[in-house]
């Protein structure tokens, strides 16, 4: 009685294992069963298509010239005509320098001049003279001779006298100070009865010459190897002349009117800092932009059947750009792109990495890694992709 007890029980507990270990199997099948789809995320096909970019660069203002006015003499400033910020003209008054040893120095030599004219009129009277007797023989004509030579000594002297007095003028001429140019007046560092001299270390003034405006801007190496690939021309130059008008956007971010030329190009690149200037010119008609300004240029350039990604489906790495890349499966793939470095608004013109027709995941990369498998939102995607261009 005892061996059937234990016989039953047995049979009893592999019963309950037994539907222990089916129930724990359905309860596996009613899992796997209500696990959650793939995510869905946005995607778009990659289409060619052509469109153009600005390539923007920070850019430093000058004048078409800045010219220092500096005194020519020594004295002390008497006038100031102008004022900080003035326009002048070519010509105009700017300084009036007290110094009246010129002045004196004129009187000087016209006097000098009075005296020389008197010297060569009388050396002339004696060789008139002379002349008569030497050719009747009464004296030699060593005397004649000395007379010549006389009077030519006292010509030289009125010739001397005549250039002192020149001199004198012109220095005379220095104690008023003119603009050489049309522009606009600098800092004026010395006031009235400032002593100013040709060494002066500052200058009075900077008139600078702003009818036309110089954009001065900088193109690394490798940017400026792109610019040698992409654009047409056979020398820098005629690259530079097939290049379409660029903008100025002016420090408070309005933009300039006026459009601009890239004109030259430094032919070497500075081994500090690794860059080639180039420069930009706009007309300034009403005197808008200041020398030493700052400003932003934007170059156009027109992209033919360029693939363009939106900045957002886009991720750096370790320096580097990457997309995911979705297969028909659904499995995404981490992708290195090469990019224009000048982004083309909310885009990216990719050179490299993808081919036409690939399917780009177009929002929340953050969310994705390598191997994924996710639920590709082709409509919504593609309408998003639309929107933002």
């Amino acid at each position: 009685m005892r061996t059937k007890a234990f016989i039953v029980a047995g049979l009893g507990s592999a019963m309950l294992l037994l539907a222990a270990c089916g129930g724990g199997e359905q309860q596996q099948g009613q899992a796997g069963a209500g696990a959650p789809p793939p995510q869905s995320f946005p995607v778009f096909t990659v289409t060619p298509q052509n469109t153009e970019i600005n390539a923007t660069y920070p850019a430093t203002l000058e004048g078409q010239q800045n010219i220092e006015i500096r005194p020519k003499i020594d004295g002390y400033i008497e006038q100031i005509y102008i004022d900080e910020g003035s326009v002048v003209k070519k010509g105009q008054l700017l300084f009036r320098i007290n110094a009246p040893q010129y002045a004196q120095e004129v009187a000087t030599a016209a006097a000098s001049i009075s005296s020389a004219e008197a010297d060569v009129n009388a050396a002339e009277l004696q060789v008139k003279k002379t002349r008569p007797l030497v050719d009747k023989g009464i004296i030699s004509k060593f005397e004649l001779e000395s007379a010549e030579l006389t009077l030519q000594s006292r010509r030289a002297a009125l010739k001397q006298a005549k250039a002192s007095l020149s001199n004198a003028r012109t220095n005379l001429g220095y104690t008023t100070v003119t603009s050489p140019v049309n522009g606009v007046v600098g800092a004026i560092p010395y006031k009235l009865g400032s002593l100013v001299s040709s060494t002066t270390a500052q200058p009075l003034t900077t008139v600078s010459n702003i009818g036309k405006v110089y954009a001065y801007f900088s193109l690394n190496e490798k940017q400026l190897l792109d610019f040698s690939r992409h654009n047409k021309g056979k020398t820098l130059d005629d690259k530079l002349k097939q290049l379409p008008p660029v903008t100025l956007t002016l420090a408070d971010g309005t933009e300039y009117p006026e459009k601009g030329r890239v004109e030259t190009a430094n032919g070497l690149i500075n081994t500090s800092t690794g860059s080639s200037q180039l420069r930009a010119t706009f007309p300034n008609p009403v005197g808008l932009i200041r020398s030493g300004g700052s400003a932003t240029i934007s170059i156009p350039q027109n992209i033919t059947d360029g693939v363009l990604v939106p900045q957002k489906s886009t991720f750096e790495l370790q320096g580097k750009r990457f997309v995911y890349v979705v297969d028909k499966a659904g499995k995404v793939k981490s992708t290195e792109i090469t990019t224009v470095e000048a982004p083309a608004g909310q885009y990216f013109v990719v050179t490299e990495g993808l081919k036409a027709g690939e399917t780009v995941v177009f929002d929340g990369v953050a969310n994705l890694q390598d191997g994924m498998t996710i639920q590709p939102d082709t409509k919504g995607g593609e309408a998003a992709y639309k929107d933002v261009k």
